[in-house]
């Protein structure tokens, strides 16, 4: 039997007596999918959310360390905690998945690719975490070809709430959280702040002579405010902002191999949102107009030739929106809005910065209607107009039912998504004015089927995604051509030369026989592809995107207070480069943890990551933290 397999069952029998993940019920209330409160037995997008208990029970310093236990999701990482870090939902790249924090949109412009790195994204206060896959761009615009990942921050309170928490570990780790939220008068507030550190692992793989330790070191901060005029009218103040310092390693002379060396780089993230609510026609017309402006600036040193930046990159969004929900009757629902968002950025190494902007212009709408009791439908349309390459319609449509009451539910979706051209690949020193969007149409069906009262929950989902249009850098031959698309390109440019298909299978059971056991488990098969006509990797599997992962987690709260519990994840191999001549091994990874009341309002708690000490990389000689154990206290009033 393989080693991994083994460790698998072996864990699993240990514990089984002694799980939680998020409870998935069919009344959970959700946000993202339809930008309204909605409950999921009216949404037919597969949707996964991760709850203020999950996040608690899990003990998870960061977003993504949870993310990578959620069906259909797989992550990246250049080392330990802090090294950039990319999130692939059912096979799409990383760039082409939209990062939402308390509603607002994180892409960082001055990336090549413009996505989100959630390498410096910590659980912090983060109470929730939704997770919608599949193409989704009628309702959240550029970029979400593969899904949307929303994280909420712990809203407002009625009452004054205090919530604190410290912890320390391995490889001298310490981190602590704290958040205040309460109300007075027509103001409620949320505000928190964090601190974490760790001298962290060598970037360059350790057991592959990596002997200096890349260590991070993030503070952060979030703010959220409701002011309420009146019973109609209130006002929204959000903010969140994040400073990160981690160490890595490069390629350094004369050998020009990857190894160790003093780099280091900073992240600071800036998010703001100002937005006015009115309700009108008796509360059945909701109204949000409102100011979103996020500012990234990212800087890379090496001490060894100064102390000045040897690279620096400034992005940053600008974005008005207005959104309306009207009831227009009884189950019936119709969302609509207007944006217009102004991205700028600006990059330099070792010379003069480039500078650019570009606007985009979008409308959408989208109606959710319950016809007849148990089928629920929504379908919507958007329009974007973008004032380089023009413009893109995308639709949508999905519908869910079910004939019993809840006990069986049938789902299935039809998405379109779009990214658009980044401003480094329209108007960098490679850039290419004449980009398209990457374009994409997927669907999904599935099933959801509860037993025993909802003690047994189980579902199946198949998946499918056509993009097109992708965008790769092309290397241009010396000497440069004076006509073609390498005319006066003698470096490179861009183009839309690729094609890809995303396909598989998500699976997913939940038990909770008894009040203090929970397990759940999911099993996810992807199975992405170049599918370019003409490419030398035409039918190769696309980079770092794994074909198999499988998750469980279970946990038990013993009569006498103690909880216990265990995740295991187990993650197949995958290809680091296009041409699939590098492999990635696959993995099992075992991590425990404990937690004991120690008065109603002192919580102890522990865990140990990584439990049989498992060597792996998700990016080619990479380091990963082995083995490793912390202790912390939770202090609520």
């Amino acid at each position: 039997m393989p080693s991994h397999t083994a460790r698998l069952i072996a864990v699993s029998a240990i514990f089984l007596s002694s799980a939680a993940f998020a409870d998935d019920s069919a009344d959970t209330i959700v946000v993202t999918a339809t930008r309204s409160e909605q409950p999921l037995s009216r949404i037919g997008q597969t949707i996964s959310v991760i709850d203020q208990e999950t996040i608690t029970t899990r003990q998870a310093d960061t977003v993504a360390d949870l993310l990578r236990t959620v069906p259909g999701v797989t992550i990246a990482r250049n080392g330990g905690i802090g090294g950039t870090t990319s999130v692939f939902i059912r096979g799409a790249e990383s760039e082409q998945t939209v990062a939402l924090i308390d509603g607002i949109k994180l892409n960082d412009p001055s990336a090549p690719g413009g996505g989100f790195n959630f390498g410096d994204l910590m659980i912090g206060n983060i109470a929730r975490i939704e997770v919608l896959r599949g193409s989704q761009s009628v309702l959240w615009g550029s970029q979400a070809i593969g899904g949307v990942i929303n994280m909420i921050t712990i809203p407002p309170s009625d009452t004054l709430k205090i919530n604190l928490r410290g912890e320390y570990g391995y490889r001298n780790t310490g981190q602590i959280v704290g958040n205040v939220s309460g109300k007075s008068g027509p103001l409620s507030a949320s505000v928190g702040a964090g601190y974490f550190r760790t001298d962290g692992i060598s970037s360059f793989d350790e057991q592959l002579g990596g002997a200096e330790k890349d260590g991070y070191r993030n503070y952060g901060a979030n703010a959220n405010f409701n002011l309420k005029l009146s019973d109609d009218i209130s006002v929204d103040l959000r903010g969140w902002y994040s400073h990160g310092r981690n160490g890595f390693d490069g390629f350094p002379a004369p050998s020009f191999a990857f190894a160790d060396t003093p780099e280091y780089g900073t992240t600071r993230e800036l998010v703001g949102y100002a937005g006015l609510n009115a309700a009108l026609l008796d509360g059945h017309f909701h109204n949000r107009l409102g100011f979103a402006y996020t500012d990234t600036r990212r800087r890379n040193y090496n001490p060894t030739f100064g102390s000045a930046p040897n690279f620096l990159a400034n992005g940053r969004n600008e974005r008005i929106e207005y959104q309306g929900n009207y009831d227009i009757g009884d189950g019936w629902q119709a969302t609509f809005g207007a944006e217009n968002e102004r991205s700028h950025f600006s990059t330099a190494s070792g010379g003069p910065a480039t500078t650019a902007h570009a606007t985009i212009s979008s409308v959408y709408g989208q109606i959710v209607a319950t016809p007849i009791a148990g089928l629920t439908a929504t379908g919507g349309v958007r329009y974007d107009h973008h004032n380089t390459f023009g413009g893109a319609t995308t639709f949508g449509a999905s519908g869910v039912w079910t004939p019993n009451g809840g006990k069986t539910e049938l789902r299935a979706s039809y998405s379109e998504g779009f990214k658009a051209p980044t401003l480094y690949q329209l108007l960098s020193e490679y850039g290419n004015t004449l980009l398209h969007p990457e374009t994409a149409k997927g669907w999904d069906a599935g099933i959801t089927q509860r037993l025993l009262g909802g003690a047994i929950e189980a579902s199946a989902t198949w998946f499918h995604r056509n993009s097109r249009n992708l965008i790769n850098f092309v290397s241009c031959p010396f000497p440069t051509p004076t006509v073609g698309i390498c005319a006066g390109r003698p470096f490179g440019t861009y183009d839309n030369v690729a094609k890809a298909r995303a396909q598989g299978v998500e699976l997913t059971v939940a038990l909770h026989p008894v009040e203090p056991l929970k397990v759940q488990a999911n099993y996810s098969w992807t199975d992405s592809e170049n599918r370019t006509p003409g490419s030398s990797t035409f039918g190769k599997n696309l980079a770092r995107r794994p074909r198999q992962s499988v998750n469980t987690s279970i946990d038990y709260r013993w009569p006498f207070g103690l909880s216990t519990g265990a995740t295991l994840t187990h993650v197949g191999s995958s290809f680091d480069n296009a041409a699939n001549t590098r492999k990635l091994e696959g993995y099992v990874l075992a991590d425990l943890r404990a937690s004991y009341p120690v008065t109603k309002n002192i919580e102890l708690y522990g865990r140990i990551e990584n439990l049989f000490d498992e060597h792996y990389e998700t990016i080619f000689r990479y380091g990963t933290p082995g083995r490793a154990a912390y202790a912390g206290v939770r202090l609520s009033y």
